[in-house]
């Protein structure tokens, strides 16, 4: 069975190295000319939000673990200070059976008045020490149980955290507008004040021709979140569609303001073909060609 193993292993490995070697001639074989971009973007791109994401899994491993420390630190502290005060109670109910042994044998009081009142001082001080040290163990309860929420808060957060990035890594991938919006619309769900969803989402819902819905989302967006500068163009696309020029040229001007590289993008930007005309519009254009 084995040796059966070993040779399907061996012919599955033989055809995954034919199959690579015919891609990469069919790769090496295609003209200069369908090369229109790098082929090692995709890669940095992958490699930057990979190592985003292994950052953010070590800080909440690092958050756990002082949490963990600290919790058993605060225990053993309470487990000696409990030691000391049995002992120093032994010591102090010693220390007034000698006194009440030393006034018996001076003949000041009945040996029966003694053990009383030992009784009563040794019950009232073990009332007051078990009270206060009841107390602190109540606060050191409710503080590792507040810190356990907080651990299982940052777990959840983190958990979230990969389900978003994971999400986004799907969104770049994916070719259709409205499958896009699906996972928008899943990011929403788990992060509802998400301000990159919200305009990457009505980025896909104007290529769909849904310019009100777009710009409803982009309004939000700008409530969350007032210096994202793509919230901004992308309202302001919104708006040049729907022929509003003057407020659609502030938002243009205010995504500038914030992020200068959309310069380079105001004569590409095809929703912005109906302010062409706009003398506004051809000053932005001339001042972008004059820095250029």
């Amino acid at each position: 069975m084995f040796k059966v193993n070993h040779i399907l292993l061996m012919l599955i490995i033989t055809l995954s190295g034919l199959s690579i070697n015919l891609y990469a001639q069919e790769v090496i074989e295609q003209p200069e000319e369908t090369l229109t971009e790098p082929l090692f973007k995709p890669f940095i791109e992958r490699y930057i939000l990979d190592e985003l994401k292994q950052l953010r899994m070590e800080q909440s491993t690092l958050r756990v673990e002082v949490s963990q420390k600290v919790a058993d630190a605060k225990l053993d502290s309470s487990d000696r200070v409990i030691r000391y005060t049995a002992d120093t109670t032994n010591i102090i109910f010693y220390i007034i059976t000698a006194a009440a042994s030393v006034l018996v044998f001076l003949g000041w009081k009945s040996l029966r008045d003694i053990k009383d009142n030992i009784e009563s001082i040794t019950s009232e001080k073990l009332s007051i020490l078990t009270n206060e040290y009841e107390n602190r163990l109540n606060e050191l309860e409710s503080k590792l149980k507040n810190r356990s929420e907080q651990i299982i808060a940052t777990q959840e957060e983190v958990s979230n955290s990969n389900l978003i990035h994971s999400l986004w890594m799907r969104a770049g991938l994916e070719k259709s507008e409205q499958e896009k919006i699906n996972i928008y619309d899943h990011i929403l769900e788990i992060k509802p004040d998400d301000t990159e969803a919200l305009t990457y989402k009505a980025d896909s819902l104007l290529d769909l021709g849904e310019v009100k819905w777009a710009l409803s989302l982009s309004d939000q967006a700008i409530e969350n979140d007032g210096t994202y500068a793509l919230a901004y163009w992308q309202r302001a696309c919104a708006k040049a569609l729907l022929e509003q020029e003057d407020e659609a040229l502030a938002d243009i001007q205010v995504a500038i303001s914030l992020t200068e590289s959309l310069k380079d993008e105001i004569k590409n930007e095809v929703y912005f073909d109906k302010l062409r005309s706009n003398h506004m519009f051809q000053t932005l254009i001339n001042d972008t060609d004059s820095l250029a």
